[in-house]
């Protein structure tokens, strides 16, 4: 063990400050059964703030693996409350995201995302107007590499400069609201509705489990206490280590029509809307691909080793245990291995956000404390041995 003691002369002197990635607890819920063709709804409050990836996202467990064919369709609230859309598919996984430009407020009021999964299309619907529809290409690669099925998940996590935005740990603690979770099955093309998740109790709910891994880019760890239920909601929370958990009175939904109950709709299947709403979501930049985003060259598909896009567009290679199972639609599945929350593919923030990353290279969490003075004299033991490492994620 060593003593370093070092005088400092400056005007001004700039100390870097490194924070453990477990300076933030984050938050992931997963319904553990999987399933294939359907529509598959939530409503909810996005969590605020810049820097927050706030999700609900379909995921095939097990995507994170090494020669795994990757599939995961994700709807993300990043930056200073964008939304993304994005279906991550291939092997090496490539990202086609595209971000919308909606006259709504998504982190100030509830709103209803829809996935309609067939095997002709793949729709993104918020509030009933679809935003996006991908056809036959995106389709094929979901109905040959799915087939098993995909699970439902929601987390919020911290991003940085290069996915969410330049995320400051003193806005916490934020939220994400989910008033609740419905899925219709799809077949003879028709969907047909088959049960809704309301949230009415206090505990977690038969059938859905909580994260326990990294968050994807190793800024924080999924904590059980993170995820709480109150007011017939479920409250996802991303706060301070020390600080986890949620009191209080979670925000009524209380939009006209927000709650519009079970819709045992037996339509074709997810035509557009059409016509005449003020306000309608319209798309904004462009896919994605390998040039904005993608996982480069088979990188995202190497695998983690463990201890976290699970969940989202960037959202998310591995570090934990991961929800794993893979049987037919409805089987269930139970968490365990590599989780999807860490082990998502680089992502860029596109044309409609950009954040500007800093001139100086900082290690992941790092607080920055700048002391002003004439002179400052910095004495602090200095002791060699192994640092504690995470594994890095690859988004």
């Amino acid at each position: 063990m060593k003593y370093r003691c070092l005088s400092l002369s400056l005007a001004a002197v700039s100390l870097t400050v490194a924070v453990e990635a477990g300076a933030v607890a984050s938050a992931e819920l997963v319904q553990n059964q999987t399933y294939t063709y359907g529509r598959f709804e939530a409503r909810i409050r996005f969590a605020v703030g810049d820097g927050v990836i706030s999700s609900f996202f379909m995921w095939k467990p097990g995507s994170e693996m090494a020669g795994t064919f990757w599939n995961e369709l994700d709807f993300e609230k990043l930056g200073d409350c964008r939304l993304q859309t994005n279906p991550l598919y291939g092997l090496p996984v490539v990202d086609h995201h595209v971000f919308a430009t909606l006259d709504a407020d998504l982190c100030g009021q509830y709103h209803t995302y829809t996935f309609e999964w067939t095997p002709t299309y793949i729709a993104y619907l918020v509030d009933g107007v679809e935003l996006r529809r991908d056809g036959e290409e995106t389709a094929a690669a979901f109905a040959q590499n799915a087939a098993s099925g995909m699970q439902i998940h929601f987390n919020v996590w911290p991003g940085d400069a290069s996915f969410g935005g330049n995320f400051d740990a003193a806005i916490l603690p934020v939220q994400q609201y989910i008033n609740w979770v419905q899925y219709s099955s799809f077949a003879d093309g028709a969907f047909a509705f088959q049960w809704r998740e309301e949230f009415d109790g206090p505990t977690l709910p038969s059938g859905w489990s909580v994260g326990s891994w990294a968050s994807p880019k190793n800024l924080s760890t999924h904590q059980a206490a993170n995820v709480v239920f109150s007011g017939g909601l479920a409250v996802l929370a991303l706060t301070a280590d020390g600080a986890t958990g949620f009191s209080g009175s979670p925000p009524p939904d209380v939009v006209a029509g927000g709650d519009p109950g079970p819709d045992p709709s037996a339509g074709a299947g997810g035509a557009p809307a059409s016509g005449g709403s003020t306000g309608a979501p319209v798309m904004a930049g462009g896919y994605g691909g390998a040039d904005s985003g993608g996982a480069p060259g088979g990188a995202a598909n190497a695998g983690v080793s463990s201890p976290s896009a699970g969940a989202a567009g960037g959202v998310t290679g591995p570090t934990g245990a991961a929800p794993t199972g893979t049987g037919p639609t409805g089987a269930s599945g139970t968490p365990s291995g590599t989780p999807p929350s860490s082990a998502r593919p680089p992502a860029s923030d596109g044309g409609a956000c950009s954040y500007v990353a800093s001139s100086t290279t900082r290690p992941p969490g790092a607080a920055w404390l700048t002391l002003g003075g004439a002179a400052l004299v910095l004495c602090r033991r200095h002791r060699r041995g192994p640092q504690r490492g995470r594994p890095s994620s690859t988004r």
